[in-house]
């Protein structure tokens, strides 16, 4: 799998669902994850299916959190798997060999061991102190994302309390693939800061 630059994570939206994935293909983003740990089972499956419902088609690739299973139901493209979820190799069972699969790395040698399973890409993270999971790992800093992104052969994803003042650091420690979470959920303005954030990663690619 090649960079693909802005990864969008869609967790306690402002905006509904639809019109989130609506932007992110518009946008020409390419890959977009449905991470809502606390909707029910049969609504995290509803949700999945209206988003690829809107995606499918377009460049934009459909991601799941977690959920091996509610990625293949609701026809996502792919699944994220964190360090206490299924193995890829359980997931790759459930998902099938087409689909693609994530992994969520928090230290170098997580970074190592996810990569000898051979993942389509790595999430490495939170580069910065974020609250968007209840129970935070600790921060890696951009040293330890440059080390990561120089030692994986698949595409890294820095991740955690990355925004616009921020990124130029993220991208000076060789990350092409990023998230911002908070920055991009909690604003109605979504579109016009994706075209910011991708602004500003191809000012620091060029």
């Amino acid at each position: 799998m090649k960079d693909f630059g802005l990864y969008v994570i869609i967790t306690r939206p402002v905006l509904p669902y639809e019109r989130i994935a609506e932007i992110c293909a518009e946008e020409g983003v390419r890959m977009l994850q449905l991470r809502e740990k606390h909707l029910p089972d049969r609504e995290m499956l509803a949700v999945c299916r209206r988003l690829a419902a809107v995606t499918r088609g377009s460049g934009t690739k459909l991601i799941v959190d977690d959920r091996a299973d509610i990625a293949l139901l609701g026809g996502a493209d792919g699944v994220h798997l964190g360090q206490t979820d299924l193995t890829l190799e359980e997931a790759r069972r459930i998902v099938g060999p087409g689909r693609i699969i994530g992994l969520s790395t928090h230290s170098l040698a997580q970074a190592r061991e996810a990569i000898a399973q051979s993942p389509d890409y790595i999430g490495f993270g939170p580069v910065y102190p974020t609250p968007t999971k209840a129970i935070p790992d600790p921060t890696v800093g951009t040293q330890l994302l440059r080390e990561a992104v120089a030692l994986s052969p698949v595409p890294v994803v820095a991740i955690g309390g990355i925004d616009a003042g921020n990124l130029h650091t993220v991208t000076a420690a060789g990350a092409r693939n990023l998230c911002c979470v908070r920055y991009l959920m909690e604003s109605p303005d979504l579109r016009d800061r994706i075209r910011e954030l991708r602004r500003l990663m191809d000012g620091a690619a060029g």
